[in-house]
Formats: structure tokens, C-alpha cells, sequence
């Protein structure tokens, strides 16, 4: 792996690299910043994790002049939550030379924003709708912008803002440096590539490259009925730090919600039918470690980037393996150990391979707890708290209350009642979570591109999307 250094960038952004810990870049960086560097457009295929932020933000920041004014830079997300994440970002990068982001999204008032573009922020990082809004207001004009970055365009236009993003892009100048980036390609990918790039270059993260090596997979065969009982025994079991809990729509996310509190868990969730306000105030809690459980859906977690996530549990298996690549990658993150769990009905076995065979790895089947089981895996962890304190020795203004406790009780009567205390034994509070009846496993999903473009883009021949082989980075050719 490279460092910043080889990439000739400037002392400024060297001094916020380092200042964020980065020591070496990324398998994407490594490829894509010194392309950028040149000013040559890029399609960049990698997952989110991956440290592409950075991989088209040096460049961008390094293209920006502060004297220059407002708007030089844009990169265009499919969610608020992205589009936050993104800003900040770039706003660490961009502090020494002075480069300033402003995140605009849904949601969150109008008249603030309006109050922010007064700062001239040299670079705007935005949700699609947001965007023409305040573009067909005149209070964003692009006359000044020499980069555009879409950022999960596969995501953006599954939900549906290709006319927007056409019509953005429309308004750009011609002479921009563009950037795309995407966790799958497909043809309509493809096509915007053709019609408003100018022979980008191609880059791929392999899928090897993009699992996570820290973290554990496991997945347990179950019946619908069963899933949540397995969840509550697996949570007892793990005890983890910060979890985060995927389902498949709003309405499981509720339910799982429910569900959960009246079992006594500390959960919050997030989806999009919540106020920007209860959003940021749920992301608050759960990031403070104030709630220990977040429940989601796939498009509300997008470019969530919490360090502290230690287990993530898929309820509902994810609908193709790029979002089963995207879930997992919420946890074993910064070297840091993670663990992934998948509850799977017995008729999406074969959905489950699919996945394992695009990830190329196996995940391990794991059997579901018994409630003895479980139990006792709560003593162990109260145990091993127990012995914790002693160590650290957090306990020494006890210890008078404990003699005096010990003339009354013998010591492993009063230890046993310590345990008894401090361990939470399952609650078995009856709990009802309607079944996803209208969801079925995809049949082969990507067998085309297996047999197609993916496999001839690695033999480097070309495919039906215009791709030429080069080893690592490939010319996309317009036509």
C-alpha cells in the first residue's frame, strides 16, 4: 500500500490525513487518487467502508482555492445520513487549507440552509432533491464548479433520481472533472458514464478485497416464528457494546422496536419516516452509547460510519450481496473485531449461497442457543464483570459493607445472590412481529453478470458496457 506522501498532495492535507490516523491508503485510494490528480474522470466500483471519501475528497480539495468562492466542488448522495458523513469528511480533510463543506438534505429546514450558503461554502455535498431545489431558487448556481462526484450511484438511481441527477449534471460545466462511484454497475450506471463523462477511467475493488477480515460471519437456520426468540437469546448471549439490528421494511423496524422494549433492551430505530430532528437525536443516543441497539433498514443505515458497532444481526436476510456486504461493514471496522450474525428461513438456503459465492466465503452455521444455554452464558459474562471490577479495583469502598454482610450470610450464598442480581436472565414477555409475506428470495440475481461482463472484465476482454482491459484501471469508452 501506498502512503499520502507518494501521492504528492500538499502539506496541508498530509497534516489532516495524519491528523486523522491514516498511516496507509486503501486499496481504492491507492488507484484512484493519483487518476484524479490528473484531472481525469473516474468510475470507481467499491463498497462504502472502503475509504473512497477520501479517495475522491483529496483530490477535490486539492482542486479548490478559497479565494475562488462558492461552489467548486459537489458530490451528490443518495441519503441525508451519506451526505452528513461526506461533509464532515471533508471538512476534517479541507481544514488546513481552509476548504469548507456544507451538507444539504431533506428534512432539515430551508431558511438554515439558505443561512449557510452565505458562508460560501467552496464545496456542497447533497442529496439529489434538495439540490434542485435550491438550484431552481438561484441560491446554488454551479457557474464555478470544476468537480462533481456521484457518490452510490447504484443507490441514487434505485431510488429513482436519475431525471435528477441528468438534469444537475446538465447544468454543470462541460469542462468539469467528474467522479462516479458504485457498489454494483449496471446499464443504467453505464449509460449516464457514456453521456456525461469523458473516457473515464475504471477501477474495481475485488470482492475479496472489500469483505470484512475482522469480522465473524455466522448464520442460524430458522422458521419466522422462531427469529425473534433467536435474536433475544443471541443479544443475552453477546452482551455487545452497540449492535445494529437490519430488517427489511419500515414496518419490521417498528415492530422489532417494540418488541425489544418490552423486553427491556435499550434499542432506537431509523427509517426513513422519521423527522431529520428524531433522526439526528436517535443517531445522538446510539452513537454516545446512551442506547445500546439500533434498529434500521438497509437505505436509512447507508453511510452510517460508527467505529464502536461490535455485532450487527441481519433479521430479515439482505435482498442481494451487495447489502449484505454494506450491513456487515457496519461493524469490524478500524481493526477492530466484529461479529455478523443472519437469521435465514429454510426457503432462502439457496439465496444464502448466492450471497456466499459473490463474497467467496463461507459463513458458518451456528445453532440457536437453548434458553439453559443462554442463561448461563449471562452468568458467565456477570462472572467475568465481577472478577473486572476486583481487578481494577473499583470495589475497595465496599469492602466494609461486605464484612458486615459476611456475619449475617455465608460468602457463597451472598455471591449467589450478587449473580442472581446482576444477571439478566431472558425475558420471555410475549411479542407479535408480522411475517414478511411479500418478499421472495431474487433467483440468481447476478447469474448474467457471472456469465457476462464481470467474468470477461477480469480475463480483460471487452464486454458489452465498453470496458478495455488494463490490469488495474480500465478506459470506459464513450460511444
Amino acid at each position: 500500500m501506498s502512503t499520502f506522501y507518494e501521492f504528492g498532495i500538499s502539506e496541508e492535507l498530509i497534516r489532516a490525513t495524519t491528523g486523522m490516523g491514516f498511516e496507509e491508503a486503501t486499496a481504492i485510494q491507492e488507484l484512484a487518487i493519483p487518476i484524479a490528480m490528473e484531472g481525469r474522470d473516474i468510475i470507481g466500483q467499491a463498497q462504502t467502508g472502503t475509504g473512497k471519501t477520501a479517495a475522491f475528497g483529496i483530490p477535490m480539495i486539492e482542486r479548490c482555492r478559497p479565494e475562488q468562492g462558492p461552489v467548486q466542488g459537489l458530490v451528490i448522495t443518495p441519503t441525508r445520513e451519506l451526505a452528513v458523513q461526506v461533509a464532515e469528511e471533508l471538512n476534517t480533510l479541507g481544514q488546513y487549507k481552509k476548504i469548507k463543506s456544507l451538507p444539504i438534505y431533506g428534512g432539515q429546514e430551508i431558511v438554515r440552509q439558505i443561512k449557510a450558503l452565505k458562508n460560501k461554502p467552496q464545496i456542497i455535498v447533497a442529496t439529489p432533491g434538495r439540490l434542485m431545489d435550491h438550484m431552481r431558487r438561484k441560491l446554488i448556481r454551479l457557474q464555478n464548479l470544476s468537480v462533481v462526484v456521484l457518490d452510490e450511484a447504484d443507490e441514487m438511481l434505485n431510488m429513482g433520481f436519475r431525471e435528477d441527477i441528468e438534469d444537475i449534471l446538465s447544468e454543470a460545466p462541460t469542462d468539469r472533472h467528474t467522479m462516479l462511484f458504485s457498489a454494483t454497475m449496471p446499464q443504467p450506471i453505464q449509460d449516464l458514464a457514456r453521456r456525461y463523462m469523458r473516457e473515464p477511467e475504471f477501477i474495481r475493488i475485488k470482492t475479496k478485497e472489500i469483505t470484512v477480515p475482522n469480522t465473524e460471519q455466522h448464520y442460524y437456520q430458522v422458521h419466522e416464528r422462531e427469529k425473534f426468540d433467536a435474536l433475544c437469546r443471541l443479544l443475552d448471549l453477546h452482551s455487545p457494546e452497540a449492535a445494529i439490528i437490519f430488517a427489511r421494511t419500515k414496518r419490521r423496524v417498528d415492530e422489532i422496536l417494540e418488541a425489544l422494549s418490552k423486553r427491556g433492551y435499550s434499542a432506537e430505530a431509523i427509517h426513513g419516516d422519521l423527522t431529520q430532528s428524531k433522526r439526528d437525536s436517535v443517531m445522538r443516543k446510539f452513537k454516545n452509547g446512551v442506547t445500546e441497539i439500533l434498529v434500521a433498514t438497509d437505505v436509512a443505515a447507508r453511510g452510517l460510519d460508527i467505529g464502536s458497532v461490535t455485532h450487527v444481526y441481519n433479521f430479515d436476510i439482505p435482498q442481494d450481496p451487495d447489502s449484505y456486504v454494506h450491513r456487515i461493514g457496519r461493524t469490524g471496522r478500524v481493526g477492530r473485531a466484529g461479529m455478523a450474525t443472519t437469521f435465514v428461513l429454510p426457503r432462502e438456503l439457496d439465496h444464502l449461497e448466492l450471497i456466499e459465492r459473490t463474497i467467496r466465503r463461507k459463513i458458518v452455521r451456528q445453532s440457536v442457543p437453548t434458553l439453559d444455554e443462554t442463561i448461563r452464558g449471562q452468568q458467565r459474562l456477570t462472572a467475568e464483570k465481577l472478577l473486572q471490577v476486583i481487578e481494577e479495583g473499583e470495589h475497595q469502598l465496599y469492602k466494609e459493607a461486605a464484612r458486615e454482610l459476611l456475619e449475617s450470610a455465608s460468602a457463597s450464598s451472598l455471591l449467589a445472590a450478587a449473580l442472581k442480581l446482576l444477571t439478566k436472565e431472558p425475558d420471555l414477555t410475549p411479542v407479535s412481529i408480522t411475517a414478511d409475506q411479500n418478499w421472495s428470495p431474487k433467483k440468481r440475481p447476478i447469474a448474467r453478470q457471472e456469465r457476462g461482463s464481470y467474468r470477461q472484465k477480469q480475463a480483460g476482454s471487452k464486454s458489452r458496457g465498453g470496458y478495455k482491459g488494463h490490469s488495474k484501471s480500465r478506459k470506459y469508452t464513450n460511444k
